[in-house]
This record gives structure tokens, C-alpha cells and sequence, in this order.
């Protein structure tokens, strides 16, 4: 479907599907290259606004926006009947309420996910749900990953983002429609590999989190972190054998960033949680989804079939889930790290 040999840039209809900070700024980086990108807001007041003061309301409020090289509309139908590629940017627990309303039959758009979680209840990555759900082929099914926050993009700070497809052509394809002079562009395969990274990521950086809000320093930090990328690779390589090296910045790179960085919503989260904070209070006083709540939950079900060696990943889960006090279980885990 995406050739490169076949279709122009510019001939390409290309959909946004979601309005958060993430969505923002892939419209940004779409509209740098695109005359006319589709997006689905839910929101009607969000709509106005954007459409009166060139701004979104609630996200990258500093970003400015240009609506006359986008196509708003809260009727998702009408979004995805006129696009061939639909880019879907929205937090995975509220994934299937989006999509309750289509109508119109996916299998022959191309479905991205810039999505890093699990639906929750399914433990099922975006591709598989599209694949289930709406029979969307895996060949149709592309995955953007990469060490990129959204403010970043914003400030139009030097990123890069890795876009994978099963057929490298496609991933070419992709990535092309978001090359700008601040986000240079990789191309991958490993759909597998780079989604789950991209869901354990987001694990560990609460568990960065909880350690930090204990008051534990950089040097435990340092070898937490070393240790989550050996979990990572161990997950990836015993779950799913192939050819890769999880030290590209779209494994490594990506699990850095959301660990250490100050717009890392998980590391927040995972912060407030080790100071004390309830996992109710800690969402409603951050107003952000941390995908990697309900990604601990989603891994720990999903690990029961395989058996991995996780021991980060289930303190993690021990803490949200189970209750167990994070002062205890972090100091547990502290002597099984190397």
C-alpha cells in the first residue's frame, strides 16, 4: 500500500486520530511536510478554539498551530473515510471508547500506532487490536517509537524517531511524511520488539520514579536503570526471538529518556507514588495519563506465559497492584540488582 515508488508525499491523505500532547505535535511535525492533515478532536470546544487563537487549549499551549493546513472534525467517520493512513495518538486505556464509533471498514487504510501501552483488560498491543478488531492486516500495520517528548518537539529541539514497518518500503514511506530539519527519521521492522520497548519503557520509568521519590540517588539510579535494559532486551529476545540490538536509541534511547527526563509523565508518576501518594491521588493531581500503570498490569499478565526473569517489572506491579510499600519492595529488589 505505501509505496514509495508510487505515491507521492503530497498525494497522501493522512489522519490524526487523538488531541493530546503527542497528537499535537505529530500535526506539527505533518503539517512541516503536508498541505491538509485530518484530525479527530473530540472535543467541539477544543475545535473552536484552535480554530480561533491557533493554539491547543490543554496541550503544548505554546505551540503554534497553523488550521489552515488541517482539517479538524469531531465526527471520527468522516476523519478516517478521508485518509489512507491513519496515525493513532491516544492513551491506550481510552483506545477502544474512541473507536466505538467507526463505521467505516479499516482494512484497507494503514494503521500507525504512536500509542506506547497496552489496552488494558486484552493486554493487547494497538496493532493487534486493529488486527482482531477491524481485520487490518499486519502488513498494514506501521508503529512510531523513538526517545521524542512532545514538549521537545514543541521547542523544535533536535529528536529522532524510528518508524517501523514488516516492509522496509513502508517504513520509508513514513517516515518521509515527519523528516523535518529538528526530527530526523530511522526505519525498522521490528514491529514486535519496538512496541513492547516502547510499553516497557514507560514500566521502568515509574520504577526510576518510586526510587527517586525514596530518596535513593544517582548512583542507584544509574544501575536500576542498566538493569531495566537488561529485563527489556531478556523480555524481548525470549518472547519473541529475531535479529535485533536493543542498545538503538529506539530501545535504549527511548527507555533513557523516559527515565531521566523532566516531561517524563511515568517518571512523575512513579515519583509521587514513592513519596507517598495513592495511585488515585497521583492521577487525578498529575491530569496525564502514565501509560505505564496500566502496562505493569498488562506485562505481569502477560509474563505468566512465559516465565521471565522480570524482577523490576514485578516490583513495579507489586507496588501498584498489590499494595506492598515501595520503601519495602524497592529494598528487595535493590539486592537483586548487578
Amino acid at each position: 500500500m505505501l509505496d514509495s515508488h508510487l505515491k507521492e508525499r503530497q498525494s497522501l491523505r493522512v489522519a490524526v486520530i487523538g488531541s493530546g500532547s503527542w497528537a499535537t505535535a505529530l500535526i506539527k511535525l505533518l503539517c512541516s511536510n503536508l498541505s491538509n492533515v485530518g484530525w479527530f478532536v473530540r472535543s467541539l470546544n477544543t475545535i473552536s478554539y484552535i480554530k480561533e487563537h491557533g493554539y491547543n487549549p490543554r496541550y503544548l499551549q505554546s505551540m503554534k498551530l497553523y488550521p489552515e493546513k488541517f482539517s479538524m472534525s469531531d465526527d471520527i467517520n468522516a476523519v478516517v473515510a478521508n485518509a489512507d493512513i491513519l496515525i493513532v495518538a491516544t492513551p491506550s486505556a481510552f483506545l477502544r471508547d474512541v473507536m466505538s464509533g467507526i463505521q467505516t471498514d479499516l482494512k484497507n487504510k494503514f494503521i500507525v500506532s504512536a500509542v506506547k501501552g497496552l489496552l488494558p483488560h486484552t493486554n493487547a498491543t494497538v496493532g493487534e487490536y486493529f488486527n482482531e478488531e477491524y481485520g487490518v492486516p499486519f502488513d498494514n500495520i506501521g508503529v512510531i517509537a523513538g526517545p521524542c517528548h512532545s514538549e521537545e518537539v514543541a521547542l523544535e529541539r533536535l529528536s529522532y524517531l524510528t518508524f517501523c514497518c514488516k516492509k522496509q518500503e513502508g517504513a520509508k514511506v513514513l517516515a518521509n511524511l515527519f523528516s523535518t530539519p529538528y526530527l530526523k527519521t530511522i526505519t525498522g521492522k521490528d514491529i514486535y520488539g519496538i512496541e513492547y520497548a516502547s510499553i516497557l519503557k514507560n514500566v521502568y520509568a515509574i520504577a526510576a520514579g518510586i526510587c527517586h521519590g525514596l530518596g535513593y540517588g544517582d548512583n542507584f539510579s544509574a544501575v536500576l536503570i542498566a538493569n531495566a535494559h537488561l529485563e527489556m532486551k531478556r523480555f524481548l529476545n525470549e518472547s519473541y526471538p529475531t535479529t535485533r540490538n536493543t542498545s538503538e536509541s529506539v530501545y535504549l534511547g527511548d527507555l533513557l529518556v523516559t527515565c531521566y527526563s523532566q516531561f517524563s509523565r511515568n517518571r512523575l508518576f512513579g515519583t509521587m507514588i514513592g513519596k507517598g501518594y495513592s495511585v488515585g491521588s497521583a492521577q487525578v493531581e498529575m491530569n496525564m495519563i502514565a501509560e505505564g500503570y496500566y502496562a505493569s498490569k498488562g506485562i505481569y499478565e502477560i509474563n505468566k506465559k512465559h516465565g521471565i526473569n522480570m524482577p523490576i517489572a514485578d516490583a513495579v506491579y507489586n507496588i501498584l497492584y498489590d499494595k506492598i510499600s515501595p520503601t519495602i519492595e524497592i529494598a528487595i529488589l535493590a539486592d537483586k540488582l548487578q
